[in-house]
């Protein structure tokens, strides 16, 4: 649900009941997010990719680098929940990898390419996972101190890389771009 916050231009994540249409649906999120991004950032210039999306937030050039790394993250995530019981993940600090030297100097591409890659794997990992798995597997958040069920997880980062989606979107549509 859009709002008129431009830190949540979708809305922030709400947990949902499993069910198998939305379970087709966020795992669909996943496997086509890379395409998503792209379709995003078509035809934008370096001028552009070196915009923030807004006051106080990445250049998009950065937010492309930070879904590649936060992706990364998630999809190690979800083969601990799948293959130990209830691990505890590592956190990382987003805000320092998105000022680091591959972010800086290396072209959005790049991040583009290990989506595609990754996201592939992913959801060839994920389109196997069973209902009651969902359900019951876990990770252990330490930076949140509480047990998070496989099921929100995939939900966090399908509702993510739409969210970053959209405030690419809204940076073009303000700015008639």
């Amino acid at each position: 649900m859009p709002t008129s916050d431009p830190r949540y231009p979708i809305g922030e994540f709400e947990p949902q009941p499993f069910s198998i249409p939305t379970k087709v649906e966020w795992l669909a999120d996943l496997k086509f997010l890379p395409l998503a991004l792209e379709n995003a950032i078509l035809n934008l210039n370096e001028d552009q990719l070196h915009t923030p999306y807004r006051d106080g937030g990445w250049t998009v050039h950065q937010l492309i680098h930070h879904v590649a790394d936060s992706h990364m993250n998630a999809y190690i995530r979800f083969k601990l929940a799948l293959t130990e019981d209830n691990p505890t993940i590592k956190t990382y600090e987003e805000q320092l990898w998105a000022e680091m030297n591959d972010v800086v100097k290396l072209p959005v591409n790049i991040s583009l390419t290990l989506l595609h890659a990754l996201h592939a794997r992913w959801y060839e990992a994920l389109k196997y996972v069973s209902d009651d798995d969902w359900n019951n597997r876990t990770v252990f958040h330490p930076g949140q101190k509480k047990v998070v069920r496989l099921w929100s997880l995939l939900g966090t980062y399908a509702w993510h890389g739409k969210h970053h989606v959209a405030h690419i979107a809204a940076l073009r549509e303000r700015n008639g771009w």
